[in-house]
């Protein structure tokens, strides 16, 4: 099983969620995240005042999914959260231990 962690422009969120479902990724987790990488901050300027916003919104899209289902998953959130702009976000992938169905006491790959 693994842990798949993606950040993403927010206005992608549609996308990824139905590329993810056609893959056939059961659930999401979606937080919203403020955070920057190369991308770095900008300038904007509120009532005539200029500041610097380091930290960009995005989306942190998680999901718990069986290890065959991995390469579609990445390339569906490739595909669905591409605009070939910067910031447009990573993914990242971890080994899941173990996973309970809280409600059914399920566990391992039939918990997901």
């Amino acid at each position: 099983m693994k842990w798949i962690s993606a950040i993403i422009k927010p206005f992608k969120l549609d996308d990824v969620r139905t590329a993810l479902t056609a893959v056939g990724v059961q659930g999401l987790t979606v937080t919203e995240v403020k955070g920057f990488g190369r991308q770095k901050g900008h300038m904007e300027v509120y009532r005539g005042a200029e500041y610097v916003v380091d930290f960009r919104p995005k989306l942190k899209v998680e999901a718990a999914i069986p290890d065959e289902l991995l390469e579609k998953t990445m390339q569906a959130i490739q595909k669905a959260a591409h605009t070939g702009k910067i910031g447009d976000g990573k993914i990242f992938v971890f080994e899941l231990g173990q996973c309970v169905r809280i409600r059914t006491v399920e566990a391992g790959h039939d918990a997901l």
